[in-house]
């Protein structure tokens, strides 16, 4: 498997995997395992030490966005707080976001239903601040094609990004390339002083 290769494999299976059960399914195990580990893969020359997580959901439910992400463990381990770069995979098309988030559900607990609100003026904040990438990773918003808090929540907490189609997820090397430059982007975010807008 290759990292192009787990990521065209979620695009394409999880529309029907969605109507059988998770518990056990082979799509929900690649999702939490392989897909990971050739993300990890991927990462070793450029970010050793960085984590790599897969969700296909929790429990007896499938996620309505399923996602994988680099955690820098410095900044957190968890998708639901701090800041991080993740694949999110909508819910209405076969595509593939690469992107500079924001945790959203500690926003969300935090901020009730302001959330969204609060989450899209930081990330307007934080572009300005992260502006000398906004030519190699350019996507300034992201629709995931479905309701809910968490979905809307993921739209709401993108800074920075791409999205490919389909047939972009069949050249490895670009995938490797911009994998480097979501890493710089984090790295920078970090060094500018992460989610501290003050």
């Amino acid at each position: 498997m290759s990292l192009g290769h787990a990521l065209r494999r979620i695009v394409e299976e999880y529309p029907e995997a969605r109507l059988d059960p998770p518990a056990g399914h082979p799509l929900a195990a690649m999702i939490r395992k392989g897909a990971p580990d050739e993300l990890r893969r991927a990462l070793e020359p450029i970010a050793p030490g960085h984590l790599a997580k897969g969700s296909p959901g929790r429990g007896t439910r499938w996620a309505a966005v399923p996602w994988l992400a680099v955690f820098d463990p410095a900044v957190t381990t968890s998708a639901t707080r701090g800041y991080y770069l993740v694949y999110l995979f909508p819910a209405h098309r076969p595509e593939v976001y690469l992107c500079l988030v924001q945790g959203t559900v500690a926003a969300m607990r935090e901020h009730g239903p302001n959330a969204d609100a609060f989450l899209r003026r930081s990330g307007d904040a934080l572009r300005a601040r992260m502006s000398d990438f906004a030519d190699r990773l350019p996507l300034r918003a992201i629709d995931l094609g479905t309701a809910g808090p968490l979905p809307e929540g993921y739209a709401a907490a993108h800074i920075l990004g791409l999205a490919y189609d389909h047939d972009a997820l069949g050249d490895e090397g670009r995938l490797h390339r911009d994998l480097a430059t979501g890493i710089a982007a984090y790295r920078a975010l970090k060094a500018r002083g992460g989610l501290d807008l003050r």
